[in-house]
């Protein structure tokens, strides 16, 4: 049991899916996972633990934007012996062809500041993901017949943001959405020698002001959860 997760020594799986939302996990755990159990409730941030093809797999709620995602992930990997962390959430869309419901997979995540940060003071470190399971959910997206879009995201610090002459410079540079919580994932998974993985959805459009309806969203998610239980698995 750690401040934040309440779970028992042994209860959280080497392999966690890490969704936002609290009951977008409890959604995803009880869709994908048989024999699932209910190890976290600490804050209302639910985390779960099951199997999928019997392999172990936890689901645990990371909160809003970097600060809260690092604290559970370093929870996670210090404490409770996790070495696979897939961000599974939605992201707005910066480049045209990037449409809504679209899959993206993170092979970088820019950001102006992280909680990491003042670790690396004047260095520019350039948060990555694993390039094992970056290929294995590209293999696992395309054989669903999906084609996702992969490369460099930005990780915000701000939901409302101010900043539209950097936006300009980001599309212009070929990012390809906008999130909260990758960079400080992929910064906190290479401190402990970890693997990690940003898949995420498409809702909304910075470009077009496009958004998906509330009620599409669980169908489109699914397919972004599926396509993080294969890569973590593969091979």
């Amino acid at each position: 049991m750690t401040i934040h997760i309440g779970a028992a020594p042994g209860e959280i799986a080497e392999t966690v899916l890490m969704p936002g939302d609290p009951r977008r996990a409890e959604w995803a755990a009880k869709t994908f996972l048989d024999d699932v159990r209910c190890v976290n409730e600490v804050r209302g941030m639910s985390g779960f633990t099951g199997t999928w093809r019997g392999h172990r797999v936890s689901i645990q709620g990371s909160g809003m934007g970097m600060p809260s995602l690092s604290i559970y992930a370093n929870e996670l990997l210090r404490d409770y012996g996790a070495r696979t962390l897939i961000r599974i959430g939605s992201c707005g869309a910066m480049q045209k062809d990037v449409k809504i419901r679209d899959i993206v997979i993170a092979m970088t995540a820019s950001t102006i500041s992280t909680p990491s940060k003042g670790l690396f003071r004047e260095l520019s470190y350039a948060p990555c993901a694993d390039y094992g399971l970056l290929a294995a959910a590209v293999d696992a997206a395309r054989a669903k017949g999906v084609t996702p879009h992969v490369g460099g995201i930005y990780s915000s610090d701000v939901f409302y943001d101010e900043r539209p002459d950097l936006n300009e410079q980001m599309v212009r540079h070929g990012v390809l959405a906008v999130e909260m919580e990758a960079a400080e994932l992929y910064c906190v998974a290479a401190r402990f020698g970890a693997r990690a993985l940003a898949v995420l959805t498409v809702s909304d459009h910075l470009i077009t002001g496009e958004a998906m309806p509330s009620k599409d969203r669980e169908q489109s998610f699914g397919e972004m959860v599926e396509i993080a239980l294969e890569a973590a698995f593969a091979g």
